[in-house]
């Protein structure tokens, strides 16, 4: 945290000794991270005397990577500062600002395996900014009510989702589900099959070596599970739900179990929510007794294009707003999870978000998407493995039939194997 707060200090020295300018930012906006995004842009400018101008850009992560790749494929220097995905740096790295050289080991303090992500080619083309991983948030008053512990494996919550769901629509609300979770034919979903997939012990689509190891009855039973439950315990509408559908049927009380990020934490606790003080938040259950808990890791970060006119400026923004004073601010206002270490034992943050210090081995040992090992083609694999998912949720093909035939795209895709394609 020093050397966080340190670096922070240094960073707005510089700024105010630079001639001001105008910079622009692309923000998310799931959740409150608009707002606060906003919030602290507005700060910096107040304190720098530089003006930053907000970009909208769209929610959906597919749309919003197809947005920046026409854009800094064409060398606009439109956007200067850049939210980017756990997931894209390889695919966007020879468009992004190497920030060694101007962070002056801010980056240290931040969690090494994802500064390592964010390196590619020995360049730091981005400062971790939140990271995520997947939780499974119930209801404490229902599971209460139905004397129903909280759910070991898939095949419990199961059992509880029914139960509960069955006896809440026989006492008048309709409108009850057992769960809900991100099911469009979207980057989303590839992160829920995965960890549906890894619980069961059916790997991680590309093994370590590059070669496809979707293939196998793990990965199998995973899908039919998950399958089983559309129409069943999950409206069959989950099959067009991203994380805020699903955050709000469940914040209005609608659901018993969903599965989303920890942003969903601050918003459930909100004086308007329908569930306010009402929720429990957990690992996601284990793919049977032999199973495991597995968490997709999730996350986002600050880049800086290359073709900005302020790169030095653009990069004195991007510290200031992944620094520990910023973290802790979003951690307690958002239930962003800090990329410090140490702010996992600030007790403001604890106090704020109980989970984090719960569920911190979750966080620290969540699973990779296997972007790294895939490199430029991995919007390509994520595409197959989401689009092969939704087709088995459908009920368009079973799953052993749809993994086998994305197990043969992707040996098409790199016949050699994805490391020697890369």
């Amino acid at each position: 945290m020093k050397i966080a707060l340190m670096s922070t200090a240094v960073v707005l020295a510089l700024a105010g000794t630079a001639q001001a300018a105008t910079l622009k930012i692309s923000c998310g906006a799931v959740g409150q991270e608009l707002e606060l995004c906003k919030q602290s842009v507005a700060e910096w400018s107040k304190k720098t005397g530089n003006e930053v101008q907000v970009v909208a850009t769209p929610n959906d992560s597919n749309e919003r990577l197809a947005l920046y790749q026409q854009i800094l494929g064409s060398g606009s220097d439109k956007i200067d500062v850049l939210q980017i995905d756990v997931v894209w740096p390889g695919i966007l790295a020879s468009h992004l600002a190497d920030l060694k050289p101007l962070a002056s080991g801010a980056e240290k303090a931040h969690f090494a395996s994802i500064v390592s992500n964010n390196t590619v080619g020995g360049r730091l083309v981005a400062m971790p900014w939140f990271t995520d991983a997947g939780l499974l948030y119930y209801r404490k008053d229902l599971l209460a009510k139905y004397k129903l512990a909280p759910p070991k494996t898939w095949e419990e919550l199961t059992a509880a989702a029914k139960k509960v769901q069955d006896g809440e629509r026989a006492a008048g609300n309709d409108k009850m589900w057992g769960y809900v979770w991100q099911g469009r034919a979207y980057e989303g979903l590839s992160c829920d099959a995965l960890e549906w997939i890894a619980s069961y012990q059916g790997g991680s689509v590309i093994d370590a070596s590059g070669k496809p190891s979707i293939n196998n009855a793990g990965a199998v039973k995973a899908l039919e599970t998950a399958a089983g439950w559309v129409g069943s315990i999950t409206p069959k509408a989950v099959l067009n739900y991203g994380e805020e559908e699903a955050r709000g049927v469940f914040q209005a009380g609608n659901a018993v179990f969903m599965r989303n990020w920890p942003y969903a934490w601050a918003l459930s606790q909100k004086a308007d929510s329908a569930v306010k003080d009402k929720v429990g938040v957990m690992a996601l259950p284990k793919g049977g007794a032999n199973g495991r808990n597995a968490a997709t890791l999730g996350g986002w970060q600050l880049a800086v294009s290359k073709y900005s006119k302020n790169q030095k400026l653009a990069a004195e923004l991007v510290l200031y707003l992944t620094s520990s004073e910023v973290q802790k601010q979003r951690a307690i206002q958002g239930a962003y999870n800090p990329t410090i270490d140490a702010l996992y034992r600030d007790k403001d943050v604890l106090q704020a978000n109980p989970f984090m210090g719960n569920l911190y081995t979750t966080f620290t040992s969540a699973i990779a998407r296997p972007s790294s090992v895939s490199g430029n083609r991995y919007n390509q694999v994520s595409n197959q493995f989401w689009n092969a998912t939704h087709d088995v949720l459908s009920g368009k093909t079973d799953a052993k039939s749809a993994l086998a035939r994305l197990d043969a795209s992707l040996k098409r895709l790199a016949p050699a194997g994805f490391v020697a394609a890369k």
